[in-house]
């Protein structure tokens, strides 16, 4: 399940990233949409880069508990959506995917592209259009 935290006044398609997040795991996820300004704060506080980002992770351990949080900016999302010319709702689950995969322990800036990979496995899945892992390729 998905607890949400919609701090804008946009409306997705959450059902959608509930069946993502099913294929994925049982566990639930915390997911914060947001707005650049919020998230460079937590950017800041918790990566120490003083810079608004698309998405943020938050794992966290425990038999019992969440798997952990997803941060998105909804900023990032009219942006990529707009420059990709795809709907928004398709660029919120590729960053939700994309936070999805760290949460579950897939890294892209170490691995050796077990993260692309399982991620072009989810985009063709859920005929989603090339995610921001893959159009940096």
């Amino acid at each position: 399940m998905i607890d949400l935290d919609n701090q804008t006044d946009k409306k997705f398609d959450i059902d959608f990233l509930e069946k993502i997040l099913a294929s994925q795991t049982d566990k639930d996820v915390e997911l914060i949409i947001t707005y650049n300004q919020q998230i460079q704060q937590i950017n800041d506080e918790f990566r120490q880069k003083n810079e608004p980002t698309d998405v943020l992770s938050f794992p966290l351990d425990g038999e019992n508990m969440p798997l952990g949080s997803i941060v998105i900016s909804i900023d990032f999302v009219e942006e990529k959506s707009k420059k990709f010319r795809h709907k928004e709702d398709d660029e919120l689950a590729l960053l939700f995917i994309h936070g999805l995969l760290h949460l579950l322990d897939f890294d892209h800036e170490i691995d050796d592209g077990e993260h692309r990979k399982k991620e072009e496995e989810l985009i063709k899945k859920f005929d989603l259009p090339d995610s921001l892992i893959v159009r940096n390729i």
